[in-house]
């Protein structure tokens, strides 16, 4: 009975689908709405490990402001709701290759020349003959021999604004962005989210993506090229329940 329910949602699910995608006709991806990342039902303020409290250091009176970048005001982003550029820049690039070879062979043999006297009655036994001495022989062999290959090359270069949603008690910033770009019938959705020192942002208010810790990095888009290469969800859902 499971089978057809499954075919059945799955059949559902390709309908809703096919009947959004028909009302999308001649028409592009929508962008998203500009709004408070607060707002999201599934965002959670961030808690991280805190250092202990300490006494902010006496300072002499002065108009200058110790880790300032500019005389009057440092221009960094420091409070929730500034924003801050993020600079990305992967360039990955992966080769791993790996060889396993894998061989036993086994033989045991095992024989019953006399049991209790009971050797007479084997000829009763098994009328075509039996020899106690090779009442019992196994033998088994086996051989594995598996070969893996890993080539993976990667290269991101991108630039995003993002803006401080929470301020640590340590100082710290959680930052997070969004930027989408439709060209033509494709969007592409370019999110970060992390943690970041205020010391680590530059003096033109800039911070590289590998200074962000708990780094939340996600490119991907949606449109016709992405919804061709995407297999359908019979394909998905067969990939699934098939045991071969």
């Amino acid at each position: 009975m499971r089978l057809p329910i499954l075919l059945l949602a799955a059949a559902s699910l390709s309908a809703c689908s096919a009947a959004e995608r028909i009302s999308r006709i001649g028409q592009g991806p929508e962008l998203a709405a500009i709004d408070n990342p607060t707002s999201d039902p599934r965002w959670r303020p961030v808690t991280m490990p805190m250092p202990n409290p300490s006494d902010p250091p006496l300072q002499n009176n002065s108009l200058w402001r110790q880790g300032s970048r500019t005389f009057l005001r440092d221009q960094r982003a420091a409070s929730v709701g500034d924003l801050v550029t993020v600079l990305v820049s992967i360039q990955d690039e992966a080769d791993m290759e790996n060889s396993t070879k894998r061989g036993r062979d086994n033989s045991e043999s095992m024989g019953i020349p006399n049991l209790l006297g009971l050797e007479s009655s084997f000829g009763r036994l098994f009328p075509t003959g039996f020899d106690p001495s090779r009442a019992v022989s196994a033998s088994s062999s086996s051989d594995v021999n598996g070969t893996g290959t890993l080539k993976r090359s990667e290269q991101i270069n991108l630039r995003v604004a993002a803006t401080v949603s929470q301020v640590l008690p340590n100082g710290n910033l959680v930052v997070v962005g969004r930027q989408q770009v439709r060209v033509n019938q494709e969007l592409r959705d370019l999110q970060v989210g992390g943690i970041i020192r205020p010391q680590d942002i530059g003096s033109d208010n800039t911070v590289r993506h590998d200074r962000l810790a708990e780094a939340r990095i996600a490119y991907g888009g949606r449109g016709t090229i992405s919804d061709v290469q995407r297999p359908r969800y019979g394909q998905e859902l067969m990939d699934i329940i098939l045991p071969f």
